[in-house]
């Protein structure tokens, strides 16, 4: 039998099961007792959070890294490659590695049916422990308290913010979201919230279990003006830590706020050179992601973000206002279904000057032609086109030197614009979005 590639695993994963989620931890604990998984590394940091959860555990990545951990760190989705999923040592897992361990996953499961999102946490943990870390950074895929993530204990539990996103699985209140993400809190151990008004359910759960609670504005925050940014925080005996005058960051700076005061507890060194350094290397494609390329012997700006409810595009609205381009700022825009269009539309009407909007390659988009109808109905300029390729091509071809490109409404829409620059644009050279 010929052994299967990567595509062909994939591909499997992708019929495995009769529904593509399937909340619950019992299947997979199950067959994580077959494999004989335990705690795949002595530190484990896992994040939720409506927003936030990829640049937060990337920023952690770095910090601890900077210190000469070996880490490990699970996210999604994937923008091109299943591959950058599963990281060590800030080594995307090889495609050999990941079929070894979608191999031993199966060969564990037995008649136990996983969800593609299940099949590939496993493997991730399995790799893991394979490699000996210091630390692992897990990224909750939904909500928290079900998601197969928390099949491992935290020592530290992080959740970055709470908005409104994926009501079918989490419900419709922040409310119920917060019970779901606070799912993810230990017994005795510290729980982090950078949400400034965490609903009522978290607050209890973290005095349910007699967690140490760390929260945003009260035990750490962040202030941040035109020249840069500080910080506050505790470590782990109470004492009261601070960083003032640090630079201006790419990402969210809430974000690494909330990563410094986990970094806090965990007892290692504290100096600001390596803090500083550890940071600014941080970079997470797709997010805030600014590039000048050039195409077609022009020289365009082009900002890619992720962002697909209402949360982000709020957060997204605020830094394009503190940075408008010298000329316009043209939009190639896609949705899925299932996401509140006006509330991601409405915080970006008045940054953006012209949209290109588009279908995405999945059964779950929202038609082009419904999306031009919403934003031809709020007195928007807007164009529909046939996929994302054709409408980034099309914003380039007006785009001048003095205007910006923004990508965003997807992780379909990012991955579709990635994969288009790589084909048809040169000299790309990543810039910075600090502002």
């Amino acid at each position: 039998m010929t052994e299967r590639s990567l595509a062909d695993w994939l591909a499997y994963l992708e019929q495995l099961h009769p529904s593509a989620i399937d909340m619950g931890l019992e299947r997979s604990r199950a067959v994580a007792q077959g494999l004989g998984l335990g705690k795949p590394a002595p530190l484990v940091i896992t994040v939720t959070g409506t927003n936030g959860k990829g640049s937060t555990c990337a920023f952690l990545a770095s910090l601890l890294q900077e210190q000469g951990l070996k880490v490990g760190v699970y996210s999604s989705p994937h923008l091109l490659r299943y591959n950058e999923r599963v990281q060590v040592a800030g080594v995307e897992a090889s495609d050999a590695e990941l079929c070894a361990a979608f191999a031993a996953v199966e060969a564990a499961r037995g008649e136990t049916s996983l969800t593609y999102f299940e099949m590939g946490t496993l493997a991730a943990f399995w790799l893991f422990q394979q490699a000996a870390l210091d630390a692992v950074v897990l990224e909750v895929g939904l909500g928290g308290r079900l998601d197969a993530v928390n099949l491992i204990d935290a020592d530290l539990a992080l959740v970055t913010s709470i908005g409104l996103d994926h009501a079918d699985w989490l419900g419709d209140t922040r409310e119920s979201v917060a019970f779901e993400k606070a799912g993810i809190f230990r017994s005795g151990k510290p729980a982090l919230c950078g949400d400034l008004e965490p609903p009522q359910p978290l607050l209890e759960q973290v005095a349910l279990l007699d967690a140490p609670f760390f929260l945003r504005g009260r035990d750490y925050d962040l202030s941040i003006d035109a020249h840069g940014w500080s910080w506050y925080g505790l470590n782990e005996q109470g004492q009261v830590l601070r960083l003032e005058r640090l630079p201006l960051l790419d990402l969210p700076m809430e974000n690494a706020a909330l990563a410094l005061q986990a970094y806090a507890l965990l007892n290692l060194p504290w100096r600001e050179e390596q803090i500083v350094r550890a940071l600014a290397a941080t970079r997470v494609t797709g997010r805030l992601d600014r590039r000048t390329v050039n195409w077609q012997g022009k020289s365009l700006t082009l900002l890619l973000d992720v962002g697909h409810n209402p949360h982000a595009a709020e957060y997204l609205a605020q830094r394009l206002a503190a940075r408008p381009p010298r000329g316009k700022r043209l939009a190639v825009f896609g949705l899925l279904a299932d996401k509140d269009l006006a509330g991601v539309v409405t915080p970006l009407l008045a940054e953006v000057a012209d949209w290109a909007v588009a279908a995405l390659p999945t059964s779950r988009t929202r038609p082009a032609a419904e999306l031009q109808a919403y934003l031809h109905k709020r007195g928007a300029q807007v164009t529909a086109y046939i996929d994302v390729p054709t409408a980034l091509q099309a914003q380039c071809v007006q785009a001048s030197a003095e205007d910006e490109i923004l990508l965003f409404g997807s992780f379909y829409c990012v991955a579709e614009a990635l994969d288009w620059l790589a084909r048809h644009a040169k000299g790309e050279v990543q810039d910075g979005f600090a502002g």
